[in-house]
């Protein structure tokens, strides 16, 4: 591989990136740098299906776990950290493996995005993030009526990215969506090779909804109520993940028990599909459907056959 090769393994949710990804880590003699906005933060283990330590099988995980839940993060850190991460890991005779679900992620850092634009306004921020703890006022819709591209790519739940598409606009006059899209057609300065595992709609469906299952019996109603017991309120960005959201308002009696789960499993299957909508845009996104193959073996064997 060339010095500046980078390989990618994205997807969405539940659709089997991790043990693949460890699996093709050996293969490429490889450290894993994490593209998961949740999975940086401490203390979050359940709603995040973090990998835990024994089950990394001796590979080298980056950005996972070193932040405080209470701490802020956004894109313009995570590339800081994945540039500085990649860097550390080829000085020691290795490659990188990016592997993750959040597309904003990815491909800010794929295409080397520039965060320098000075387009912010700290006073109009302040306004609306004292707007958004109002839920009368729904900056979301107030977006859509400006930027309805956005609104696409962007949950309603994440109201920090939701406010930062309005004040891109109120500073320059131009939608972010905009922005977006030309930094979308920019060449990766890497050598890149960009892999989406996905599977049909149903399977994928009904492995989000098992999924669902399984992290409410590990305990992620009193995950959460410890988040809440340390000072995590729900506008901070550790509190905008799946799952967590939801217990939250289960939690403060906005939702039954119910309905909590329900809302987890419905909003979880759109999060999905959003995933693969991002990565479709992609210019070098090559798609593996898990279900043409017989095991993760043969996946890894047609991955490298094209690295």
């Amino acid at each position: 591989m060339k010095d500046n090769s980078l390989t990618v393994l994205a997807g969405p949710t539940a659709a089997g990136k991790t043990e693949l990804s460890l699996k093709l880590a050996k293969r490429l003699n490889a450290e894993i740098i994490s593209a998961d906005s949740i999975q940086v933060y401490k203390h979050m283990d359940i709603g995040s299906a973090k990998i835990p330590e024994r089950e990394m099988e001796g590979v080298p995980h980056h950005l996972i776990d070193f932040l405080e839940p209470t701490e802020s993060f956004d894109v313009a850190g995570f590339v800081s950290r994945a540039k500085a991460a990649i860097k550390d890991i080829r000085s020691r005779g290795r490659l990188p493996l990016i592997v993750g679900g959040t597309g904003f992620y990815l491909h800010a850092l794929i295409y080397d995005n520039d965060f320098s634009d000075g387009a912010s306004d700290p006073e109009y921020r302040a306004e609306l993030e004292k707007e958004a703890l109002d839920p009368a006022n729904d900056l979301y819709e107030r977006l859509r009526l400006i930027d309805p591209a956005s609104c696409d790519a962007i949950p309603p739940g994440n109201v920090k990215r939701v406010i930062r598409a309005l004040e891109y606009f109120h500073v320059t006059g131009e939608r972010i969506s905009d922005h977006n899209k030309k930094e979308r057609e920019k060449e990766s300065p890497y050598d890149l090779k960009f892999f989406v595992l996905t599977l049909p709609r149903k399977i994928l469906y009904e492995r989000i909804n098992r999924r669902v299952d399984i992290m409410l019996e590990k305990g992620l109603f009193e995950e959460t109520r410890n988040l809440i017991d340390m000072g995590v309120k729900p506008e901070m960005t550790s509190m905008q993940g799946l799952g967590y959201k939801q217990a939250y308002l289960y939690l403060t009696g906005k939702y039954t028990k119910d309905e909590a789960i329900d809302a987890i499993k419905k909003e979880t299957r759109h999060f999905a599909k959003r995933q693969l909508t991002w990565f479709r845009k992609e210019k070098k996104a090559v798609f593996i459907d898990k279900s043409c193959f017989s095991s993760d073996e043969e996946i890894i064997d047609y991955i490298l056959s094209d690295c």
